[in-house]
């Protein structure tokens, strides 16, 4: 899509997810942006979704992961590390 007047309604809701956690290029990044800015339905549903990942972000880092899956993670990292390219 290179025209933000042909970026629909439904183009923006199938990409905010990704424009959310910002896996659009920065051309869609731009489209996405503008469409938000001229269209109030659009902007309401991003900042409800914007603040449901925010949420849930918010609540993860409050996870404590186990001790035990911490050391699977660094034992698989090293070995990661360790190997040749």
């Amino acid at each position: 899509m290179t025209d933000a007047r042909r970026h629909t309604c439904e183009d923006v809701f199938r990409r905010l997810d990704d424009f959310l956690d910002r896996h659009l290029s920065d051309e869609d990044m731009r489209l996405v942006r503008a469409h938000l800015d001229a269209c109030a339905q659009c902007a309401a549903e991003h900042r409800f979704e914007a603040t449901v990942v925010d949420s849930v972000r918010a609540k993860l880092q409050h996870l404590q992961a186990p001790a035990s899956l911490l050391a699977r993670v660094k034992m698989a990292l090293a070995a990661e590390r360790s190997r040749p390219d």
